[in-house]
């Protein structure tokens, strides 16, 4: 299909007395289009993640990446040096709560649905790293139809803020998932991939589960020294196909 010509700005969202920046990309030509929630990384709404949300806008989709961090560290923004990534790992896994972020994608949410070019019930989700982790939470809104879920590391052995594990929320997923790993990511071990992939399966989840050999955590983001293009390349296609097939665009 041909990219659309898409506009960009940040907006706010109103949650618990807070305000979360988010960064919202939508064609520019009229028309009713469905939304994707994009879900950052520990390095904030980076230019990874804006690009990202460009990059759906240009398919025929109304994208928005709100800030997860926005209760720790408003306006947050890093590279990815390794003092950076201690920071954002803080963040991410002390100092974030499930229901918070829950929270704050469905504030995410409700705001898509208040645009006029936003197709109802139309929505999906896309998250890379903790906001793969996250993404895999997201799946279990009402709203959330289909999600794209990039290495999220823990989701077997933990949670945001502390609990049960990620993991034992399967079987509220409401939609289509599909998952991307790396098999040289160290911090996701194959058997995590496995009892990810069985558990869906167990819970009878629509989903996919995509392993790229030779991909190291972070292979989607051309930012990072991890970037794998063909692995990218291949995973691109299926989001693409995932969110056309179950929302359309």
């Amino acid at each position: 299909m041909t990219e659309q010509i898409i506009n960009t700005t940040t907006v706010h969202l109103s949650q618990d007395n807070l305000e979360i920046s988010a960064y919202l990309a939508h064609p520019q030509a009229y028309g009713s289009y469905p939304a994707i929630v994009v879900l950052q990384e520990i390095f904030g709404v980076n230019i990874h993640i804006r690009e990202v949300t460009e990059r759906i806008a240009q398919q025929g989709y109304v994208a928005i990446a709100p800030a997860l961090f926005q209760r720790q560290a408003p306006g947050f923004e890093t590279g990815y040096t390794p003092e950076y990534i201690e920071i954002g790992r803080k963040y991410a896994w002390t100092q974030t709560q499930v229901s918070e972020l829950l929270n704050d994608i469905q504030s995410a949410i409700d705001y898509l649905k208040n645009l006029p070019q936003v197709k109802p019930h139309s929505f999906g989700c896309i998250g890379f790293c903790f906001g793969g982790h996250v993404a895999y939470l997201a799946a279990t809104l009402p709203d959330i139809k289909a999600t794209a879920s990039f290495y999220g590391a823990g989701i077997v052995t933990r949670t945001p803020g502390g609990g049960a594990p990620t993991i034992t929320r399967t079987p509220e997923i409401k939609g289509t998932i599909y998952t991307f790993f790396g098999m040289e990511d160290v911090s996701i071990p194959s058997e995590h991939i496995d009892q990810i992939a069985a558990e869906l399966e167990k819970c009878k989840i629509s989903h996919r589960v995509f392993r790229y050999d030779g991909a190291d955590h972070g292979f989607f983001c051309d930012h990072r020294a991890s970037y794998n293009p063909k692995a990218a390349g291949d995973a691109w296609e299926q989001v693409k196909q995932l969110f056309h097939s179950v929302l359309g665009a």
